[in-house]
C-alpha cells in the first residue's frame, strides 16, 4: 500500500524540546494585552504555553521591527539572510527591544 505525503516530515514544534522552553513566569494578563507603537523594534521570542498567534520556530530570535497591527496581533518585518519576511504574531511572543 503506498503512504501518501512524505513519511519522514515531522510536525510543526518538530525540534522545540528546548528552544520553546519555558524560563520564568506563566503568561499573564498583561502579557497578553501588551501594546506596541508602529515602528517599534522587537524580538520574536516563541511561549510555548500560549498557543493563539504562535510564530513559526524558524523565526524564534530574531529581531525586527513592528510594521502594522492586525486585529489582536501585530505584523513584524524581519530578515532571515537577505529575504524580507512579514511575521504575523501576538504581544505574547514578541518583546520589546530597549536601546
Amino acid at each position: 500500500m503506498k503512504q501518501s505525503g512524505n513519511p519522514r516530515t515531522q510536525g510543526k514544534r518538530s525540534k522545540t524540546r528546548y528552544k520553546f522552553k519555558k524560563h520564568g513566569a506563566k503568561v499573564s494578563v498583561n502579557d497578553i494585552m501588551r501594546e506596541f507603537e508602529i515602528g517599534d523594534k522587537v524580538q520574536i521570542v516563541v511561549d510555548g504555553s500560549y498557543h493563539y498567534g504562535l510564530p513559526d520556530k524558524n523565526f524564534h530570535g530574531l529581531s525586527g521591527i513592528v510594521a502594522k497591527k492586525r486585529g489582536d496581533a501585530y505584523e513584524v518585518s524581519v530578515a532571515k539572510g537577505n529575504q524580507p519576511l512579514t511575521v504575523v504574531t501576538t504581544a505574547v511572543h514578541i518583546k520589546k527591544i530597549v536601546n
